[in-house]
């Protein structure tokens, strides 16, 4: 069998000592561009590639991140996660990913192996119960950067502006006459449900108007039965006349609970996706949606984690806030619409009981 080349080898090929050879491969230390061109040719070469076992005891990097999310299947993680590899990539790190399920005891679990397998830092979404201590303990020892959770005052992280956004979408859809509106997100303990519901509510406030209680179903599942949910909605007597809804499975679940009603959109409900994703964009009528640049968020999540893993500076606690904007399309119209189809059926029933006594 044909033996790996060495950086020996290396070394020999281009000409020079075995300590220019690290140095120029490893790009520390004093050494001249010609000595790194002529080290990078000879390496190329042979096929001399670095281990990278030994090459984290020296450096005492393993060159791995490791991100926690819920379901990186979601086409909002997606996205993000996309930005994030892209960003780590170019400064030489390669990104490890899990879903945690939105577990605590999974998300502890999974870190502990991050640590066991020497990630050099971490990235952590949000998952069901959270606290900024359990974050403090486990930056004690591993940089960690959060994601759209709750963080202390020296912690680090990028949040989206939840609240805003939630309390624009509101607004515009109680300037087309609707009160009756459903909100549909996971979690009222996590800070994105959290903030949903704090805005949405406000929103109402600010008209003397109190939105009912029953209509903001924020669920600790991922509300796979969010069809049920909806349909539940639809079929009370007090039915909503629009939805805000995130626009994953919650936002599949509502278009096929008002398909199943035999409702249309927007005659009968006005539809809302919190997340503009290709279902939003591609169904018809399109969607209108509240969304927020998700690549902007995996660029500064990968930026603040570089420099927390830059060890001759020592970086500051930060918080980076993006906001949200709607982008309105077909899926909304005003609350009178649907209020009028409402009479007209009933005005259509009671002609035909008067028509049956006749």
């Amino acid at each position: 069998m044909k033996q790996r080349p060495t950086i020996k080898d290396v070394a020999q090929a281009a000409g020079v000592s075995l300590g220019t050879a690290s140095r120029a491969l490893n790009r520390a230390g004093r050494v001249s561009e010609e000595a790194i061109a002529a080290v990078t040719k000879a390496a190329r070469r042979l096929g001399y590639e670095p281990d990278a076992v030994a090459q984290s005891m020296r450096t005492r990097s393993t060159g791995v991140i490791g991100l926690l999310v819920s379901d990186f299947a979601n086409p909002l993680y997606a996205r993000i996660i996309t930005s994030v590899e892209a960003s780590m990539q170019a400064a030489g790190y390669t990104l490890l990913i899990a879903n945690t399920h939105n577990d605590r005891k999974r998300e502890k679990s999974l870190i502990d192996t991050f640590r066991g397998r020497r990630v050099d830092g971490l990235i952590l979404g949000p998952c069901e119960i959270e606290s900024a201590e359990f974050l403090e303990r486990v930056d004690a020892d591993l940089p960690v950067v959060a994601m759209d959770r709750d963080f202390s005052a020296a912690g680090t992280g990028v949040h989206v502006d939840h609240y805003h956004g939630a309390l624009q979408a509101t607004r515009y859809l109680l300037n087309l006459g609707h009160t009756e509106i459903a909100l549909m997100t996971p979690g009222s303990i996590l800070r994105p449900g959290r903030d949903r519901i704090a805005g949405f509510e406000d929103a109402f406030r600010e008209r003397g108007l109190t939105p009912n209680p029953k209509l903001i179903r924020a669920e600790k599942s991922a509300m796979d039965y969010a069809f049920s949910e909806a349909l539940g909605l639809l079929s009370a007597p007090q039915a909503p006349t629009a939805f805000m809804c995130l626009g994953t499975r919650i936002l599949s679940g509502v278009l096929q609970a008002l398909k199943h009603s035999g409702r249309s959109i927007p005659e009968d409900a006005s539809v809302v996706s919190i997340g503009d994703t290709d279902l939003s964009q591609l169904f018809t009528p399109a969607i209108t949606s509240l969304t927020w640049d998700f690549e902007a968020v995996g660029t500064a999540l990968a930026q603040l984690l570089l420099k927390r893993l830059d060890r001759d500076h020592k970086p500051e606690p930060e918080r980076i806030v993006l906001t949200t904007q709607m982008v309105l399309r077909e899926s909304c119209a005003s609350a009178r619409l649907s209020k009028a189809k409402v009479l007209d059926a009933g005005r259509q029933k009671q002609a035909q009981k008067t028509d049956q006594k006749g």
